[in-house]
This record gives C-alpha cells, sequence and structure tokens, in this order.
C-alpha cells in the first residue's frame, strides 16, 4: 500500500455576474474574480456586448469541473426570482467563504 495521495482536483466555481441592465449571467471558471475581470473589459462571453458587467453577485465553490458544469446547468433553468434568492444568500460574503 502506498502513502502517496492522488492530487486532489482543483475547485471550481460557479457564478453570477450582475449586468448594467439588470440581468444575471451565469458561468463556470476556476477564478471567478479573474473571470469577472475579464468580462468588465468585454473578454469572455458575448452576453456582456449589450450590457456590461457591473457586479460579480454569487460565488459557489465546487470539487471539480464536471461538478461545476453540472451545477451551472440546474442554475441556469431556474426563473429569475430563484436566481435572486442565491444572490441574496451569497450577499456579503467572499468567494473564499463560499
Amino acid at each position: 500500500m502506498s502513502d502517496i495521495t492522488p492530487p486532489t482536483s482543483k475547485p471550481w466555481y460557479v457564478y453570477l455576474v450582475r449586468a448594467a441592465n439588470g440581468s444575471l449571467y451565469c458561468g463556470i471558471s476556476d477564478n471567478p474574480e479573474r473571470r469577472f475581470l475579464a468580462h468588465q473589459k468585454g473578454q469572455g462571453a458575448r452576453y456582456f456586448s449589450t450590457s456590461p458587467a457591473v457586479a460579480l453577485v454569487y460565488v459557489e465553490a465546487w470539487p471539480d469541473k464536471t461538478k461545476a458544469l453540472q451545477q451551472e446547468r440546474l442554475v441556469k433553468k431556474l426563473r429569475k426570482s430563484a436566481k435572486e434568492a442565491l444572490v441574496a444568500s451569497w450577499a456579503g460574503l467572499s468567494p473564499c467563504d463560499a
């Protein structure tokens, strides 16, 4: 038996960004803060070409990219009111606390 443990995969995050028009964009990233900055510069998602990204409003950690993708699909299916409830539940937390 080996004492070597397999490397753990880095966490991935599901995040919501508020656009200037009030809509919410859902995505995944291994670094949501960096991804948000890219969105603010108009990079990475055509979604923000019509209404700029104004705030990173929700971040949720997952153990790997596969799990994050699964959760992203679920979040994207939610009604806006349910997404707003996620935002309200996260308000004031940093991604490290999420």
